[in-house]
């Protein structure tokens, strides 16, 4: 039984769809209905995601929810409740503030607004989302908490170029290492997880491809060539839901690449690219390599 919040697109659907292969129930929530789209701007919509996440093997339930609201999220809350009685995963991938980076600027030259909106989708959605589910999550030794973010914690010891964007990103990793501390007791455990370069429905159309042609991209972008598809990070997710020894990670920074060498899947293409080690060595460590020796 799960809850992959911020499910709309990308990693999160990905997420959502990857648990519903193993069969689990998946409630998934997102603000983007096929009645409203939200400031995002995009079409695809969580009700999209619960068809698929059914169309895997499991059973997907879409509950519209603005992680902004108190009120809102304690109505999921008490829905999952009533319904199951119960959660085992729980997914916090709210985020949606692409449209609000400035990379580039300064902090007094960014503007305010969008910086402070974009610490309100990424800090106040978790913290609120954490408040009212953590109590279910708890309820059976044995839940799951997955903080996404952008970067592990040795990533993001680079700054990102934007004093709002890199507090944004940096968050979620402190967040699952504190609620790692707060929920061993009870036999959860909470870790933060980052894709690698992702071919989310929003990167492609940026470079104007597609799934079926994403390389086509790399003349324009080179280091592109290290892309991973949605469907990764959610395999990850899905193989820590299965590991009955997932404590193991109890506050640890993961991402894809590694949790793959641990757990043995692939990409969609048979691949299992590894871009945080990628950056780390050629991008900002000068060693000569392609990126397919990360792949």
């Amino acid at each position: 039984m799960a809850l992959v919040a911020g499910a709309t697109r990308g990693a999160g659907r990905a997420m959502a769809v990857e648990l519903g292969a193993r069969g689990a129930v998946v409630y998934v929530t997102g603000r983007t209905t096929r009645e409203r789209r939200s400031e995002v701007g995009r079409a695809e919509t969580v009700e999209e995601t619960a068809e698929l996440v059914t169309a895997a093997g499991g059973t997907g339930v879409a509950v519209p929810t603005d992680h902004l609201e108190p009120a809102a999220v304690e109505a999921l809350a008490r829905r999952v409740d009533g319904e199951q009685g119960r959660l085992d995963v729980l997914v916090n991938d709210v985020w949606g503030g692409e449209h609000l980076i400035e990379f580039g600027k300064k902090v007094w030259e960014a503007d305010l607004a969008k910086g402070l909106r974009m610490l309100r989708l990424s800090i106040d959605t978790h913290a609120i989302t954490s408040h009212f589910l953590t109590p279910l999550l708890i309820r059976r030794p044995g839940g799951l908490l997955v903080e996404v973010t952008d970067g592990t914690e040795e990533f993001n010891r680079t700054y990102r170029e934007n004093l709002f964007y890199d507090l944004a990103k940096c968050a979620p990793i402190r967040m699952a290492f504190g609620l790692a501390q707060e929920l061993k007791e009870y036999g959860a455990t909470a870790v933060s997880l980052t894709p690698g370069f992702l071919r989310s429905e929003q990167m492609l159309d940026h470079f104007g491809v597609t799934e079926a042609n994403w390389r086509d991209a790399v003349s324009a972008e080179p280091h592109f060539a290290i892309a991973e598809s949605p469907a990764y990070v959610g395999r990850a997710v899905a193989a820590l839901a299965a590991d009955p020894r997932r404590d193991r990670w109890n506050g640890r920074s993961l991402s894809s690449g590694e949790l793959a060498r641990e757990y043995g899947f692939t990409d969609v293409d048979g691949s299992r690219p590894d871009a945080q080690a990628y950056f780390r060595d050629v991008v900002f460590g000068g060693k000569e390599a392609s990126a397919e020796e990360y792949r």
